[in-house]
């Protein structure tokens, strides 16, 4: 059996914090961020793809790059996030029109080439993109590995969809200690 290549997926991390429930997610976000950056070193010191899923603002005439560089120019929690997971050379990233990082992406065929069949998957918001991204890992027949501090959401809603991962084994919901442990 092929030995499994692992991939960090950081979905929707570069946000203007625009949309309603922003000021809940906004805190969790940004500790998270800490958490994920530590995840995407370790990633691409073992050589380990390191890709960004994110939604696009609605914008279809902005690129990756250029979503990055708002943020950055965006004062609060927008910018510090984005200073701490600035995609580095060597990254992948897939703009995504929905919840899903795989539906209406070249997420599958991204990974098909790269030969990863173990997917961490960090980011925000738990009781949305991640939920519905972790489902469709699962339904792809990907080792789907969720890193329980690397995950921002609304308060109680993110431990409720953390443990519907868990019960429904859509994806193994693992602590960053245990996980950096492997």
């Amino acid at each position: 059996m092929q030995q499994s290549i692992p991939a960090l997926l950081i979905i929707d991390m570069f946000t203007l914090f625009d949309f309603p429930e922003a000021d809940q997610v906004k805190p969790e976000a940004l500790q998270a961020s800490g958490k994920i950056a530590v995840l995407a070193r370790r990633f691409r010191e073992r050589g380990n793809p390191v890709i960004y899923a994110n939604d696009n603002f609605a914008n279809w005439q902005m690129d990756f790059k250029e979503l990055v560089s708002v943020c950055l120019a965006t004062e609060g929690e927008s910018s510090a996030i984005a200073q701490l997971l600035q995609p580095q050379p060597g990254d992948y990233f897939v703009l995504k029109p929905k919840h899903s990082a795989f539906l209406a992406t070249p997420l599958s065929v991204l990974l098909a080439k790269l030969g990863v069949r173990e997917l961490v998957v960090s980011g925000m918001t738990a009781e949305s993109c991640i939920t519905a991204t972790c489902f469709d890992s699962n339904a792809r027949e990907y080792d789907t590995i969720v890193v329980q501090e690397a995950v921002a959401g609304m308060g109680s809603m993110r431990a409720t969809a953390l443990q519907l991962l868990a019960d429904s084994k859509a994806a193994r919901v693992l602590k960053l200690a245990s996980y950096l442990r492997r």
